[in-house]
């Protein structure tokens, strides 16, 4: 690594530390008077000259403060000729929620630096974090094919693969007995119940499914049609009423919540089971 190398990357060191300590001064150091800044938040034109670049800091450390938000350098790769150069970096940075929830979230950098006065500084920043929800027709495509995988394993009776979605802490309000299943282990339990009732193979579809997907969360809802064969021989119909709650962690989609139930005869209180 060569001496200027050194000295920008001690220069980025100093400058992520600062922000790690809210030391407002620390990282104005080492920038240009007409540093121009291309950030995460607005304005959409940049941040131009040193005093904007100021005020971008005191909301970003009282985030720091409230949430315990990190900023540290994962990796820094510098290059540098005689009086220009650039880095890019990728930071962690974001809450031990944000970072518990998406593991492999990195904020990206890049920094153009100049010399002057045989010294180096930071005349550009950019900071992005990338669009996770810049195509929520494929997060939407991503949701329908667990709700196929849902039904083909249904077919199968395969119980395990029923249960690959679905949280360990979900919350469930099914049609059997008790007003709510906690956790994977008792939905896993109603899932075998239903596989074992009939003899042969058991068709779950959703035909009418809809699917709304916004930033990590997902709901879907539409009539559940169940045909089972029974043991005397019988195949029965009934349809049904589904909404499922999706939550995206650690980059995969998981259910967290369903609720299925049946039209109630107001009359007698019962469940009406044969509605078409």
């Amino acid at each position: 690594m060569s001496a200027d190398q050194e000295q920008i990357r001690a220069l980025i060191e100093r400058w992520a530390a600062a922000v790690r300590a809210r030391d407002l001064n620390g990282v104005l150091a080492d920038h240009a008077d007409d540093i121009v800044m291309f950030d995460v938040p607005p304005p959409h034109d940049g941040v131009h000259g040193v005093d904007a670049y100021r005020e971008t800091w005191p909301p970003f450390f009282e985030w720091q403060a409230r949430g315990g938000g990190s900023f540290e350098i994962v990796s820094l790769d510098i290059t540098a000729g005689a009086d220009v150069a650039f880095a890019h970096a990728l930071l962690r940075c974001g809450t031990p929620e944000d970072l518990a929830r998406n593991p492999e979230q990195r904020l990206r950098l890049t920094l153009g630096l100049r010399k002057e006065q045989g010294r180096w500084v930071i005349a550009h920043e950019h900071h992005s974090f990338p669009y996770e929800d810049a195509a929520p027709e494929a997060a939407a495509e991503e949701v329908r094919r667990i709700h196929q995988q849902w039904f083909d394993r249904t077919a199968a009776k395969d119980l395990d693969g029923l249960m690959e979605y679905i949280a360990d802490d979900v919350v469930s309000y099914e049609h059997e007995e008790r007003l709510e299943h906690v956790g994977g282990s008792e939905v896993r339990e109603v899932c075998r119940a239903g596989l074992e009732a009939s003899v042969g193979p058991v068709d779950w579809q959703v035909p009418d499914l809809h699917i709304l997907v916004r930033d990590d969360l997902a709901a879907t809802w539409g009539l559940n049609q169940m045909r089972a064969q029974q043991p005397d021989g019988r195949t029965i119909e009934s349809w049904s009423r589904g909404t499922r709650i999706f939550q995206r962690r650690n980059g995969r989609w998981t259910m967290v919540h369903q609720h299925v139930s049946y039209p109630c005869d107001p009359a007698t209180g019962q469940a009406i089971t044969d509605l078409r």
